[in-house]
């Protein structure tokens, strides 16, 4: 209000000083006018310029009086410009930033970001607050905020200490032991290899695996007559067992190739030579199946020789033992060879200190949790010890070797059973022993952590490709139309969009179509990670589509089933009521479609917490008032069931599906 006063009275000056420079002006007309007449009307002229001094004065004042008006005005305008710029705050942002990171730098609740980019083709309801947000929605956020945008290259993060677990020094040479050899049967499916270690340790472990062949690595300790052990891993022979298998050589000391007589070399067997060969890991050759007729042992040796496993026999450094796994004719000799391999090794460990392995293979057990078999390779594992491996820690609870009989401890090269983890490790994991629960959980959060930063270098590699594509199929649009005039541009771009449309819908059917949903569950992680890897290299999806939905380690449940179920469309329940037709009361759900669209004639089911409660057909589907047969996504409609029973609740989902039942044939070959 003083302000407003103030500029009133510099105006009412202002005004004033105008009047009286204009009356001085006047004034000095008459002075001039004196000069000329002054000798005929000396008398007039006096009386009318009586105060000569009066003039300056006045002037002095006007200027000053303008001059303070002026220096006001200035001073507003850099007060308003002052202020204009501490409106435009700056925000920096970067690539590929999310929601809640956006709203923090912009220091505005994550509202504003959603009113932000309403009436754009964001889709909101989608939109989390861990969402990654493209160039393009960064800059009209900030836009709308009137705020100043300032690029980052990355995200710039503390930077956190390496909290990570390692292995220890090598210790004093002084305190290493011999320990027994770890060997790895390998070879190529059916030649043997499973039989030949029943052979070994007398147990039936073939009759037990499913159609004859091994389906995990099992970890096994052979105790020989002579007094010698030597812990054996069974990695299935199996074409689809490649990673298993290269998973074995990489803890194994010594590796038996098994070799058919009657079958020579196959494609699996070059796979563990190769795997031998990588890991640096010497062989000893068991030809198979020597009690065969059609038996030749020198064609395989030969045949080797392509492949650089030059046998004794033919000048090289390479044991042969003819064997006969089924009737059991030089398994002595077999063993004997191992034996004497090792002691050329001189293999050695140390059994003092912290406890460093290898996991073998994980499963969860129904009674007893997360299982682990492992392989130790230095330290001597026991009861309460706190173990990391990957990102999953372990208060070994209990121990127990390959026959299920519980155990104290476990020395270098001894196979164990280990009970206790938390999370469920998996299989080629590195174990290592750390001083406390504190300590273990330290290191697994740094290594999740250290997870979620390579995920997100990744992601911003890929945002950026993104935008570089968006650029560049901007920039080639504008040239495609740049010479174009818009109603020339409009008719161009209506034309396409309309020939899109019918393809569209046809791809879309024609995808529906030929999708398979898989649900892969193993009975352990290595089976599991073994066909994960088949399925990267399936080459038939122009044939049918298959589309993982879910993988992990047990029994197959009905959920899984559910889940694997084909369905086009999904939507979710907002609200619940009733309607009255004639005495009957009829539940009715106020659904939203979120994916895809429901179709009035085809089979639904309503899902609630995962699980399936109802199957059937929908008696109503109305858009407000009008019955419709087919709803689309991010539509809302009202539908009532053909069970009057099942009740509705809000958060319940409503999925749509059509089941099918064509026979099919693909070109696709797995290698089994």
């Amino acid at each position: 209000m003083n302000q407003k006063i103030l500029k009133l009275e510099n105006l009412r000056r202002f005004h004033t000083v105008c009047r009286q420079l204009h009356s001085l002006c006047q004034r000095r007309m008459l002075a001039q006018w004196r000069h000329v007449f002054s000798s005929a009307y000396p008398a007039w002229t006096a009386q009318l310029y009586a105060h000569p001094g009066q003039t300056d004065v006045l002037i002095r004042a006007a200027l000053s009086q303008q001059r303070l008006l002026a220096t006001k005005k200035e001073e507003r305008s850099q007060k308003s410009q002052l202020s204009s710029r501490k409106s435009k705050k700056e925000v920096e942002v970067w690539i590929g930033m999310t929601v809640e990171e956006l709203a923090r730098a912009m220091e505005k609740d994550i509202d504003f970001i959603y009113e932000s980019l309403m009436n754009t083709a964001v889709d909101i309801d989608s939109l989390e607050a861990d969402s990654h947000l493209d160039e393009v929605w960064i800059k009209e956020v900030i836009k709308k905020s009137g705020m100043k945008l300032k690029w980052s290259k990355l995200k710039q993060d503390k930077v956190r200490e390496n909290k990570d677990a390692v292995k220890r020094p090598q210790g004093d040479p002084a305190l290493l032991i011999p320990r027994s050899p770890v060997v790895a049967i390998m070879g190529h499916v059916d030649h043997g290899k499973t039989t030949l270690l029943d052979q070994l340790r007398k147990t039936q472990v073939a009759a037990m695996e499913v159609g004859g062949i091994t389906q995990h690595i099992g970890a096994f300790l052979v105790s020989l007559p002579s007094g010698e052990k030597i812990t054996f891993l069974d990695t299935p022979g199996h074409a689809a067992f490649s990673a298993m298998r290269a998973r074995g050589a990489q803890v194994t000391d010594i590796i038996i190739l098994v070799v058919a007589a009657d079958d020579g070399v196959m494609k699996q067997t070059v796979e563990s030579i190769q795997h031998a060969k990588d890991a640096q890991v010497p062989i000893v050759l068991a030809i198979n199946k020597c009690d065969k007729a059609e038996a030749n042992p020198e064609k395989a040796k030969k045949e080797l020789l392509a492949y650089d496993v030059v046998c004794e026999d033919y000048g090289g450094d390479v044991q042969a033992v003819h064997v006969s796994a089924l009737t059991g004719d030089n398994m002595m000799a077999l063993t004997e060879a191992t034996v004497a391999l090792a002691e050329m090794l001189e293999l050695k460990a140390d059994p003092t200190g912290p406890v460093e392995g290898t996991v073998i293979e994980s499963f969860t057990d129904k009674g007893r949790g997360p299982v682990t078999t492992a392989i130790i390779q230095r330290g001597t594992l026991k009861k309460g010890s706190i173990l990391v491996a990957g990102k999953s820690w372990a208060k070994v609870r209990l121990m127990f070797d390959e026959n299920g009989k519980t155990i104290n401890e476990a020395c270098p090269s001894m196979p164990v059973g280990i009970i206790g983890w938390r999370d469920l490790p998996s299989a080629g994991d590195e174990i290592l022993e750390v001083e406390s629960e504190a300590r273990a959980r330290e290191v697994v959060d740094w290594r999740k952590y250290e997870q979620e930063q390579e995920k997100s270098k990744e992601d911003l590699k890929l945002i950026e490709e993104k935008r570089k594509e968006h650029q560049e199929a901007h920039q080639k649009a504008r040239e495609k139309y740049g010479t174009l005039s818009w109603k020339e541009r409009s008719f161009i771009k209506y034309k396409e969009k309309k020939q899109q449309q019918p393809l569209k819908l046809k791809e879309k059917v024609e995808r529906d179509s030929d999708v398979l949903p898989i649900i892969i569950k193993g009975d352990v992680d290595g089976s599991l990670e073994a066909i994960l890897n088949i399925m990267d290299t399936y080459d038939a999806s122009h044939e049918c589509e298959l589309e993982l939905v879910h993988f992990g380690v047990g029994d197959i449940s009905e959920n899984d089933v559910n889940l694997a179920e084909t369905f086009n469309g999904e939507a979710s329940i907002l609200a619940t009521f009733s309607i009255t037709e004639g005495k009957k009361k009829i539940p009715v759900a106020g659904c939203r479609v979120q994916k895809g669209q429901l179709e009035k004639q085809k089979k639904f089911k309503l899902i609630r917490n995962g699980h399936v409660i109802w199957k059937g057909s929908l008696i109503s589907l109305k858009h407000h008032k009008d019955d419709i047969s087919v709803i689309k996504t991010g539509m809302d409609c009202g539908l009532s069931l053909d069970e009057e029973k099942i009740e509705f609740k809000v958060g319940d989902g409503i999925v749509c599906y059509e089941e099918k039942e064509v026979p099919a044939k693909t070109s696709w070959d797995p290698g089994f």
